[in-house]
């Protein structure tokens, strides 16, 4: 039988975004420690698995609802049900994606999405190569077609995986087709509405990131 559970959450711009950030890997880890039949879990052994300190696990389960109690810590899986619904993975998300390239390719038949509640529906793009085939059951659509289906479907999350030349224009029609939330992976600084989400996503600075550090080391060799 399916478990349920009602939490009372915080607003979630009360929550701060490096905690948002943190709830996947705790819950990621409090699965696996379920798998071992774990049925209680202390903040330092949640602190220890992730290295983080002790009193920050604390303070961003707090953001839950949930409490640890005396001597035991947590429940496991009550707090795996309190994280799934803070993070909403427990509700449906659709989304469309615009740039069926091998980007694009990609993020749709990463079955990841759909384990944290999200799925992409329907991709756009404006090679008339690529128009009319289909990525794992996801038809690529004419980038023409995204105002009208976005409609219909009541979609809310756009997705850009194009050049960056087309990036910013293709964030434009988004907002004027009714998106709210854009998850821009194309490397440009994208100008929208203060009312939109913007999360940008840029491959290319994580590399240089690792990139410029393995030179460090060498250099201190």
């Amino acid at each position: 039988m399916e478990t349920t559970l009602s939490i009372p959450l915080k607003k979630p711009q009360a929550v701060p975004e490096p905690t948002v950030r943190r709830m996947p890997s705790y819950l990621n880890v409090l699965r696996d420690i379920l798998k071992q039949g774990e049925l209680y879990v202390s903040a330092p052994t949640i602190a220890r698995l992730l290295h983080v300190d002790p009193t920050q696990v604390v303070k961003d389960m707090s953001y839950t609802g949930i409490t640890g109690k005396p001597r035991v810590g947590y429940v496991v899986e009550e707090l795996i049900l309190a994280l799934e619904e803070f993070l909403g993975y427990n509700r449906k998300h659709e989304a469309f994606i615009v740039g069926a390239g091998y980007l694009g390719s990609a993020l749709i038949q990463y079955q990841g999405f759909r384990e944290a509640g999200m799925k992409i529906v329907a991709a756009f793009d404006i090679d008339k190569k690529k128009i009319g085939t289909e990525i794992s059951g996801v038809t690529v659509f004419d980038l023409e077609k995204f105002r009208d289906l976005a409609g219909r479907l009541h979609i809310q999350i756009g997705i850009i995986t194009t050049p960056p030349t087309m990036a910013q224009s293709v964030a434009d029609l988004m907002v004027g087709w009714g998106i709210k939330a854009i998850w821009n992976f194309a490397p440009v600084a994208l100008k929208v509405p203060e009312h939109i989400i913007l999360q940008d996503t840029h491959i290319y600075a994580n590399l240089a990131v690792i990139i410029n550090k393995l030179g460090q080391l060498r250099n201190e060799k």
